[in-house]
């Protein structure tokens, strides 16, 4: 068994992709170097990105299955699901191997298994499309915590970029540790890392880093809110199966429940 060790990026899997092919690869696995463990008898072959190999895989499922499908197979990747390599790896095989198209032969466990994960990825972008709430902070700056369950952050850029594209603003993945950061004015969005004092762990930023008229609007937000509630058509229950209860961090409205 040969193992490839990769740095958790999209274009490191596919240049992994490239050389199990380009190198004839029997028996191969690949591994994010932040979950690879070294056993006994392997080869281990360390795989830095390559952007002409991964572009080659790429323009390669291109011609064999839909824009759709590739889409599928992004999203699988941001899973970060512990096996989603060996499935891709399975899918992106019978694709090449195929004369037919196998992006809806559902009896196949990679093909189900890559449906399945992205319509789990989609339904979480869908979720912080919905959930993000903005801070405008004490800079000007409109600023979003979150902690989705899989790497939305990608998918997202455009929804808020179309929604939102004379403010700038920032929405930061705290399980991950990266944000993304639009600039207004030339439309770029950028990929940041903030440093975060210790004690700041919530999803709202405190106080003295938001703007002076912040928590009014808050404030009027969290009244609005309860001022529409119909106390005898409560459905705690109906409420939570379309807003769960793992999302209530993110929403002003929320705060404080």
């Amino acid at each position: 068994m040969t193992r490839l060790v990769y740095d958790g990026s999209f274009e490191g899997f596919l240049t992994c992709v490239f050389e199990i092919y380009e190198r004839r690869l029997q028996l191969a696995e690949i591994v994010r170097a932040t979950l690879f463990q070294p056993l006994l008898e392997e080869e281990v072959l360390r795989i830095a990105a390559a952007a002409n190999k991964a572009e080659r895989v790429w323009s390669g499922l291109k011609r064999k299955i839909s824009r759709e499908s590739r889409n599928d197979v992004f999203k699988t990747f941001l899973s970060e699901l512990p096996d989603m390599e060996r499935h891709l790896l399975e899918f992106i095989g019978n694709a090449f191997q195929s004369p037919e198209s196998v992006e809806k032969d559902f009896s196949n466990r990679a093909t189900l298994y890559v449906s399945q994960t992205a319509r789990k990825v989609h339904r979480e972008k869908h979720r912080m499309e919905a959930f993000v709430r903005f801070q405008r902070t004490s800079d000007d700056i409109y600023y979003a915590s979150i902690e989705p369950d899989f790497n939305v952050l990608p998918l997202i850029i455009k929804h808020f970029k179309d929604r939102y594209a004379d403010q700038h603003w920032i929405i930061y993945d705290r399980k991950r540790a990266y944000g993304i950061r639009y600039h207004h004015d030339s439309g770029a969005v950028e990929e940041i890392q903030i440093k975060f004092e210790e004690n700041l762990t919530g999803t709202f930023l405190p106080e003295s880093a938001v703007a002076e008229e912040e928590p009014h609007y808050q404030q009027l937000w969290q009244q609005y809110f309860s001022s529409v509630n119909i106390s005898p058509r409560k459905n705690t229950k109906l409420h939570v199966r379309h807003v769960p209860l793992r999302y209530w961090r993110y929403l002003t409205e929320k705060r404080n429940k």
